[in-house]
């Protein structure tokens, strides 16, 4: 039974407990962010894909009118003029050679201009139905995206609590947007040493959902902007980035210096470092940080970019 005056209450949680809490929201978040990051990443391309598609009916839309207008303008001009190819001037021409010709230059010019006005209109219902298509793919991104707002911003009230007590227990790292980081002095080589350079001076920067810099990371914001810096352009999310190394997977008793590294049912990517360290954005109330491969636990897969 409950004590009035609040003797019956919940006490309060210790540091490992408060993390350990932490812990398991943070890998359901996660899942989640992946999950959106992916999702902006599909609405991002079935956008360009509609803009694209409707941009270029448009311009077939003009060239329509344009020719509409000239056929249009020809019929007005032909009847008005009186000129050789009207049909009075045909039909009182003396010679029925010229008659005939004049009447094969009409129906030819009137058969040409039908066959590139049929043949654009071809063109428009089949961009039209390209225009359609794309447009439902957008739709379903944005449904999609919405979806997966409302279960990120569900699983981030959820840590922002976690946070909160975090910081009433002394134990929440909020990190430096303007860290120096500090210099990688391991043993890669070429651009995977360039990718591990910019990774180590983003230390002790926050982690941040959907961070790709310059102020905070999230895990495969880190490591796409760190093998950007190398050359090599990665997918945006954990789980892209896996699906992208499908072939250039290794064992994890081969790693070299700049392997992508694994975790969380891919919820997580980090960087090995060489040296049995790897250098990641770990999660929300953390920084990016070089850490030993041991501490890190679920790693399953590498790849190497």
């Amino acid at each position: 039974m409950t004590q009035a005056g609040g003797a019956g209450a919940e006490p309060k949680p210790t540091v490992a407990q408060a993390k350990a809490r932490l812990a398991k929201l943070n890998e359901r978040a996660d899942l989640v962010v992946d999950k959106y990051n992916d999702a902006g990443e599909r609405w991002k391309k079935a956008r360009k894909d509609y803009n694209k598609v409707n941009g270029r009916l448009k311009e077939q839309l003009g060239r329509i009118d344009g020719l509409r207008a000239g056929l249009v303008s020809m019929a007005v001009s032909t009847y008005q003029s009186g000129d050789m190819l009207s049909w009075p001037s045909l039909i009182t021409q003396g010679d029925p050679d010229a008659l005939l010709s004049g009447l094969a230059s009409v129906d030819q010019m009137s058969a040409d201009r039908a066959r590139k006005l049929a043949a654009y209109e071809q063109a428009i219902a089949s961009l039209q139905g390209e225009r359609d298509d794309a447009k439902k793919s957008y739709d379903k991104a944005i449904e999609l995206l919405n979806e997966l707002k409302r279960q990120k911003k569900d699983v981030e009230k959820l840590v922002g609590e976690q946070e909160r007590l975090l910081r009433r227990l002394n134990a929440y790292n909020p990190g430096n947007p303007n860290s120096p980081g500090i210099k990688y002095t391991g043993p890669a080589s070429g651009n995977a040493r360039a990718a591990l350079q910019y990774a180590f001076a983003q230390v002790g920067k926050p982690y941040r959902y959907g961070g790709t810099g310059p102020d905070g990371f999230d895990c495969s914001g880190l490591t796409l902007m760190a093998w950007r810096a190398a050359g090599v352009t990665l997918p945006r999310t954990a789980a892209q980035q896996y699906n992208w190394g499908a072939s250039r997977r290794v064992p994890l008793s081969a790693l070299q210096p700049g392997d992508l590294l694994f975790a969380s049912g891919l919820g997580h990517v980090g960087m090995y470092a060489g040296d049995g360290k790897m250098v990641h954005a770990p999660r929300t109330g953390t920084v990016v940080s070089v850490v030993p491969l041991s501490s890190y636990r679920g790693i399953f897969a590498a790849v190497r970019p």
